[in-house]
């Protein structure tokens, strides 16, 4: 595996673990955000990131 492809894989991983791997250890945490839970705030906010990694991802593919 080259360096683009594995930073592909990276970019693409990276929501995946902030979203399962993370969530255990997130969901101890007592914050709150804007008034709310921190781990309903963690969960919207992955997934307003996750098209940009998956767009870091695409551009990568693109390059090579």
């Amino acid at each position: 595996m080259n360096v683009r492809s594995a930073a592909r894989v990276a970019a693409a991983a990276v929501p995946v673990a902030a979203l399962s791997i993370a969530i255990p250890f997130v969901n101890r945490v007592q914050l709150h955000a804007f008034g709310v839970p921190f781990l309903p705030v963690w969960i919207v906010a992955w997934m307003l990131l996750t098209p940009l990694c998956l767009w870091v991802a695409h551009r990568l593919e693109v390059r090579t």
